[in-house]
């Protein structure tokens, strides 16, 4: 039962570098990424990946945004979907291009060179929704955009990839389905969304208030957020989509408080801190020497496309400055879904072999560095909001 040991220093961790980081002011977050960085594979040695911190990771992430759909406002999300749009768009083209041009410039094929712009045009904003928790922030203007954002900017990232597997893959990652059939299970997917949202969510929580169990209406939220992850995985969607719309679902219900209390004392005790030092795990240092001026360009290069490319779209569709640098900012965080995209292109060969390594020390980079820039946006528009 070594898994228990790991567990165990895996929420030790947590907790004494989340508290550290809070105590000098910068996002809890920041402290369990770092728990990862400190006693995985890149410092220490002393937590390996491992077939449970790979599950726990992915209820994790699930949990979190299913909370963070918990605690949103649907009126809001449809007000600000539009918007959302918008930056999403522009915010995968920006990436897309401009890192397409520097990796032929530093002499990658083109196709290696598209797949580098994919892989950085994807955002999880699942770290973004963590720091927007943490100064409620989550259930405003420029949280609703973000979140909305973050849903098409998923889906165009599994379009785009879709695409450029079954077109230049070679490798184990190529048997993917036709496109048309991708696009057609996605708007199927929201069309059950849909249902869910009006019908089905308020008739589960329903029955569950009516059977004996003392958590059985908390048991009937974790079937729906559970269940609609799952789906949205089948129906080629990350399964964090399902878990947030899941999330949004229940708290049109009367049962939102009770379930929010329940799931976060679940997520946040367990589940969530092993998730964050998942992404800190992948950090090698191997190849930092080899390739340093790549890591550095690329870091600086994927912080920038993503921030000025949504903030951009935040600013055409109507947002000020201030909340165009939020917007930009809360987008930046590549986290778990370009590790997932980067896996996926070196699978179906469509990533080199020797700058894989440093292709992940760039996502880890800009993960870390993403909750300290939205922090800022976050405290700049509030001290201009006070001023006035």
């Amino acid at each position: 039962m070594a898994y228990l040991g790991t567990l165990a220093l895996i929420l030790l961790a947590t907790l004494v570098l989340s508290h550290f980081s809070l105590q000098i002011g910068i996002p809890a977050v920041i402290g369990e990424l770092l728990a990862g960085i400190l006693f995985g594979p890149a410092v220490l040695d002393w937590l390996h990946p491992s077939t449970m911190i790979t599950e726990f990771s992915e209820i994790g992430v699930v949990l979190l945004m299913f909370i963070a759909g918990l605690e949103s406002d649907l009126t809001l999300l449809k007000k600000y979907f539009r918007p959302g749009v918008l930056v999403a768009v522009i915010g995968v083209i920006v990436p897309v291009v401009t890192i397409f041009a520097f990796a032929e410039l530093w002499g990658f094929s083109f196709v290696a060179a598209a797949f580098l712009g994919i892989t950085y045009a994807a955002t999880s904003v699942s770290i973004s929704v963590e720091v927007l928790k943490e100064l409620n922030a989550l259930d405003s203007k420029s949280g609703a955009t973000i979140l909305g954002a973050a849903v098409v900017d998923d889906i165009l990232t599994v379009i785009i990839l879709s695409v450029a597997v079954s077109v230049f893959g070679t490798g184990s990652a190529t048997s993917t389905a036709p496109l048309w059939l991708t696009l057609l299970e996605e708007v199927a997917y929201f069309g059950l969304i849909f249902l869910v949202v009006k019908w089905l969510a308020p008739f589960v929580m329903h029955m569950a208030e009516r059977l004996l169990p003392s958590s059985s209406v908390t048991i009937g939220s974790l079937l729906l957020c559970l269940g609609m992850a799952y789906l949205a995985d089948l129906f080629g969607l990350s399964a964090v989509i399902g878990a947030f719309f899941a999330g949004v679902a229940v708290s049109e219900t009367k049962y939102r408080a009770e379930v929010d209390k329940a799931l976060e004392s679940i997520g946040y005790a367990v589940f969530i801190p092993v998730f964050f030092v998942s992404i800190g795990m992948n950090m090698r240092l191997d190849s930092i020497g080899r390739d340093f001026w790549f890591i550095v360009i690329m870091t600086v290069l994927a912080l920038l496309t993503k921030w000025i490319g949504c903030g951009a779209g935040a600013k055409l569709s109507g947002m000020s400055w201030h909340e165009a640098n939020i917007i930009g900012a809360g987008m930046v965080s590549r986290g778990e879904m370009a590790l997932i995209v980067a896996q996926i292109g070196f699978d179906a060969n469509l990533l080199h072999r020797d700058f894989y390594s440093s292709v992940i020390i760039v996502i880890i980079l800009t993960t870390l560095i993403a909750p300290f820039m939205l922090k800022d946006a976050l405290n700049r528009h509030r001290a201009l909001e006070e001023k006035a």
